[in-house]
């Protein structure tokens, strides 16, 4: 395990935002005409976003859920290990990032959300950052990677795989 994404891959951080029920934050994605985010049928998605320069995954995974959502009431739950990675196809490739990027490698952080749903603003995000997403609603953990899009699912099914543990069924409490 490194903590350095793999060589051609832009370094990003994915968010699972779970609730005391055990679901997850899913987000719609505004813009529907960027392929490298939404296909037909496809534009629902957890946050996630790139790292800046100087910041620890860490430090960009809480920054982005507070530009893409407005939560800041969070509970670090965990990390997956190592980098997450998906290639983008090279059609998309070409034309979202001119080919600089062969994909995206993610470290992915696990939250427990303990505000209150108000404090949910995908509209007018802190920072006066552009919404990334139009509607956002709770879903389980093991239906995402039907949600996103078809070359991100492989991502999702690890992600899935790695948080488990934090979903809960219906009716279960700490």
């Amino acid at each position: 395990m490194t903590d350095r994404p793999p060589e051609g891959y832009r370094p990003c951080v994915g968010l699972v935002l779970f609730n005391r029920a055990g679901l997850v934050f899913v987000g719609r994605r505004a813009d529907k005409t960027k392929r490298e985010h939404v296909a037909p049928g496809h534009a629902w998605q957890m946050p996630q976003g790139g790292i800046d320069e100087g910041e620890t995954p860490l430090e960009a995974a809480r920054r982005e859920l507070a530009e893409e959502t407005n939560v800041t009431s969070v509970v670090l739950l965990g990390e997956a290990p190592g980098w997450l990675s998906y290639d983008l196809p090279v059609d998309i490739g070409k034309e979202a990032w001119k080919g600089r990027w062969r994909g995206q490698a993610q470290k992915w952080f696990a939250f427990r959300f303990v505000g209150a749903e108000d404090e949910i603003d995908i509209l007018t995000p802190s920072g006066g950052h552009k919404a990334e997403f139009d509607a956002w609603r709770w879903a389980r953990l093991d239906e995402t990677p039907d949600l996103i899009i078809p070359f991100k699912q492989d991502v999702y099914r690890q992600v899935v795989r790695h948080f488990a543990p934090f979903a809960r069924e219906p009716g279960e409490t700490d």
